[in-house]
């Protein structure tokens, strides 16, 4: 074998090896970044029982199901199921389950709304090990569609969309197949999944890690979603006519207002979707679900530090915590909630 013929053939061998460590590199790096979310090992002790559901229960009752989602069954549950004429469908952000978000969703059953809310893949009570990547959301709350429309409970009710973050990808991402859906509310919610991929790589990587990090990546992620893969939420937007309403902080930092669903007006075609900024000093990523008194302690004991939700349960759940700084804890943003409630009355009348 001639000289060149050999090293051409040690160089192909090389960048096999190289390649093939890269994309290990690449699975051991998203495997961490997408872990799962879950709750705290006991959510009923006196530490905990502020910010979850056990401190909702003797006046929130609910009713547990499960539904097929891929390989896995989720786990669901119905809120408010005396309300027959109407449903909301949530879907939560990365990092826990719906139990972080138990208040605003308990806000929604007092104004006489059937909510359906679920934790996703790798999250809070359902199975997987990991929260699988940044499409996952979507394909979770199509397969919650599936099961609620083959549902004799809930299949006739009109049907509205609220998701955060991860969801509120969801609820943009999740129109790209077919439901009968009156109308979405997306909270902090991402465009495209790969552009987010893209910032995250960045964070953790820095600019010249993640421009070696990111073929790698989206090639993981075709390996992961296959025709899935570049499904994003401007695209189902446009797929159909209804009211669509992205809502965002001006100051969020984890999914940034140019990644936003928000920031894609230009590109959205969607003649019934609207754009709200959310702005002033509690307009970052979570902190907005709560209400101006509750951010403004937070603000004074913790200065200068946006709170995420988990940092906030953690907050108003310690074992030093008051019945009043419970109180304070569960106060919504009750006129942010209230826009998005007026949004979807007039969708459906």
């Amino acid at each position: 074998m001639k000289k060149s013929v050999r090293i051409a053939l040690g160089l192909i061998v090389c960048a096999a090896v190289l390649f093939s460590l890269m994309l290990d590199a690449t699975a051991c790096i998203m495997g961490r970044q997408f872990g799962r979310g879950d709750y705290p090992k006991d959510r009923s002790s006196k530490q905990t029982a502020f910010g979850w559901y056990p401190a909702y229960e003797a006046d929130y009752p609910r009713e547990e199901v499960e539904f097929p989602s891929g390989r896995l069954m989720l786990k669901g549950w119905i809120y408010g199921a005396e309300h027959t004429d109407r449903l909301l469908v949530f879907a939560h952000g990365i990092g826990s389950g719906h139990e972080a978000y138990v208040n605003q969703l308990c806000w929604f059953v007092d104004q006489g709304w059937c909510v359906f809310a679920y934790d996703a893949a790798g999250s809070g009570d359902s199975p997987g090990d990991s929260t699988v990547g940044l499409v996952q959301s979507a394909l979770d709350l199509n397969s919650a569609l599936g099961f609620i429309e083959q549902d004799d409970r809930l299949k006739d009710m009109p049907k509205v969309l609220l998701g955060h973050s991860w969801g509120g990808f969801a609820v943009g991402g999740v129109l790209n197949f077919d439901h009968d859906i009156k109308a979405a509310a997306s909270l902090s919610g991402y465009a495209y999944p790969l552009e987010m991929l893209d910032q995250g790589a960045v964070n953790v990587l820095g600019k010249g890690g993640a421009a070696l990090f990111r073929p790698f990546a989206h090639l993981y992620n075709q390996i992961v979603f296959g025709k899935d893969a570049k499904l994003n939420a401007v695209d189902g937007i446009n797929r159909t006519d209804i009211p669509f309403l992205a809502l965002h902080g001006e100051s969020d930092a984890f999914v940034l207002y140019s990644l936003g669903i928000i920031s894609q007006q230009d590109q959205i075609t969607n003649p019934n979707a609207e754009f709200y900024t959310i702005s002033g000093d509690f307009a970052h990523h979570n902190d907005y679900f709560h209400s101006d008194a509750c951010n403004r302690y937070v603000a004074a004991q913790y200065p200068d530090e946006a709170r995420t939700q988990e940092e906030l349960l953690g907050i108003f759940s310690s074992e030093h915590a008051s019945d009043a700084d419970k109180e304070l804890f569960r106060a919504v943003n009750e006129p942010l909630l209230t826009r998005i409630e007026a949004f979807y009355e007039k969708a459906l009348s």
